[in-house]
C-alpha cells in the first residue's frame, strides 16, 4: 500500500491540498454534471394544446413529447364532442420537464339527469332565466289562446308535456307553452249602434273587448257622438275575448283641452 510522507509541514500541506482538490472535484461533478443529468436540468418540453382532441389524439400528442396524463374530472357539455378534451393543466404553451403529468377534464358521452324547474305561472323571460340556471335550453315558444298573456302554462320535452321535477338530460331543449292574452272564450257581440260613444266604450271594455273608433262627421238621424255603424255586426254573432270591434261615430272627434298650468 502506498505511503505518503508526512515528515515535514510541506508534505502535510500537500496532502491537505490533494484532499481539498478531490473534494472540490467530487462537489462540482455531483452538482454540475451528475445532478443536471439525472434531473434533465435545463431541458424543457412545451405542453401541446389538447383541447378538443379525442383520447387517441391526446395520447399520441403526449407520447411524442414523453409526457404523461391523468383524468382529473369528467363533465357533460351540450354540443361538445363526447370523450374529447375540455380543459388541461398545465395550459398549452407551458414549459415542463420530461415525464410531467398533464391533468385533463374529459367531456362525458352521457348527459347527467337534472330536475325540470317549476316555472308554471311565471313570465316567459323569468322562466327562461330559471331554465338556464338548471343548465337546460329554452326552445321555440308555443302560443295558445289564454287570458294569461306571456305566462308559461305548460312545458314540453321531445313533443310531450312534462311536469316540474321531471328528470331530463342536462342541456336538453324545453318548449314553453305560453298564453296569448286573448283566450278562447267567446262572447256575444253587443249592439252598439245608436249608443253614445263613451257608453259603448264602457260596455265593450267590460266584456274584455277592444273598441276602435272613427268619426265620420254629421250623419242624418244620429246625434253627434253616437255610434252609427259597427263591424262586426251583432246579430247574435260571437267573437273571442280580446278581439276588436270597429265603430263609426257621428260628428267630429273631440279635441283635447290643453292642460292648465296653475303655477
Amino acid at each position: 500500500m502506498a505511503k505518503f510522507s508526512t515528515s515535514s509541514k510541506t508534505d502535510i500541506f500537500v496532502h491537505i491540498g490533494i484532499i481539498i482538490a478531490l473534494f472540490l472535484v467530487f462537489f462540482f461533478s455531483f452538482f454540475f454534471i451528475y445532478l443536471p443529468w439525472s434531473t434533465n436540468h435545463g431541458q424543457s418540453i412545451t405542453v401541446p394544446d389538447l383541447k378538443g382532441m379525442t383520447l387517441e389524439e391526446m395520447e399520441k400528442a403526449l407520447d411524442d413529447r414523453d409526457l404523461d396524463y391523468e383524468v382529473s374530472d369528467c363533465t357533460f357539455v351540450a354540443g361538445a364532442k363526447p370523450l374529447s378534451i375540455l380543459t388541461q393543466y398545465p395550459k398549452s404553451g407551458s414549459s415542463v420537464k420530461e415525464g410531467r403529468k398533464i391533468y385533463l377534464t374529459i367531456v362525458t358521452a352521457t348527459a347527467p339527469m337534472v330536475k325540470l324547474p317549476d316555472v308554471i305561472g311565471r313570465s316567459e323571460s323569468s322562466a327562461k332565466n330559471q331554465l338556464l340556471s338548471a343548465q337546460l335550453v329554452a326552445g321555440t315558444t308555443e302560443m295558445i289562446p289564454a287570458l294569461e298573456e306571456n305566462t308559461v302554462l305548460k312545458m314540453k320535452f321531445n313533443g310531450q308535456e312534462v311536469k316540474p321535477g321531471t328528470l331530463i338530460p342536462k342541456g336538453s331543449t324545453v318548449v314553453f307553452v305560453v298564453g296569448d292574452g286573448l283566450g278562447d272564450q267567446m262572447v256575444e257581440i253587443p249592439n252598439l249602434v245608436g249608443m253614445a260613444a263613451d257608453e259603448a266604450e264602457i260596455l265593450v271594455s267590460g266584456q274584455n273587448l277592444v273598441l276602435s273608433k272613427r268619426y265620420v262627421g254629421t250623419v242624418e238621424g244620429y246625434a253627434d257622438g253616437t255610434v252609427v255603424k259597427q263591424r262586426p255586426a251583432s246579430e247574435g254573432n260571437k267573437i273571442h275575448i280580446g278581439d276588436v270591434i270597429d265603430v263609426e261615430i257621428a260628428g267630429e272627434a273631440p279635441t283635447e283641452e290643453p292642460i292648465q298650468n296653475n303655477n
